[in-house]
Parts: C-alpha cells; structure tokens; sequence
C-alpha cells in the first residue's frame, strides 16, 4: 500500500462540493464576517480573503477603454496589480471611501453638478 494517499474529494460524501468556493478559492469559514475585509485600508486582506461574487455593469466604452489602457500601463510600469478585478475592486473601495465623507466627497459633489 503507498504510504502517501491524495488528499482528494469524497464524491459519496454529504457535503458537496461548492462550485463558487472551488472557483475562487475561498473558505466560507474563513469569512464570517465580510465586512472586516471591506475598505481601502483593508485591500489586501479584502483581495486574499473576501468572498467574490461575479458583477455585471455597464461602462462606458471610453472608461473601458480608458481603465484597460491604465491596468496595462501599471502592468508595464511593474506594479503589483493581479489582474483588473482587483485595480476595479481597489479603485471602487476608493471610491466609496469618498462617498464617506458626506459633503467633502468629490464623488458626491461631480453627482449634485
């Protein structure tokens, strides 16, 4: 008999397997509370522990285009970006740590004209 077996799946077992947990690689046990990883302070913990959910929003083709071209410049430039999800989550948690801040938003103000 090997003396070292895989580590694999019990297909016969109760507990299936979660299809989101395999695809992204995260626990669910090691998130019970999200919130703790949310926040641009937080974006590296939010980066490597955060559970992810698939988006889907509409951009104009110019800011497409326009966030596309940045992520490659930072690419090149050798900044340690992953991959877009994660300039887009970062900048997005950016953003929303402005709308925090009530009238002082630059957000908030561009929204009101």
């Amino acid at each position: 008999m090997a003396a070292n077996k895989k580590n694999s799946h019990d297909f016969f077992d109760d507990a299936p397997i979660d299809p989101v947990e395999t695809a992204t690689g995260y626990a669910k046990h090691l998130t019970e509370n999200p919130r703790q990883f949310s926040g641009a302070a937080n974006t590296e913990e939010a980066t490597n522990f955060a559970p992810k959910k698939k988006a889907g929003f509409y951009l104009s083709v110019d800011v497409l285009e326009r966030f596309t071209l940045k992520f490659h410049e930072l690419k090149l430039a050798g900044v340690a970006v992953d991959n877009k999800s994660t300039l887009l989550e970062l900048a997005l948690a950016f953003a929303l740590d402005d709308l925090d801040k009530g009238k002082q938003s630059r957000l908030l103000q561009k929204l009101q004209g």
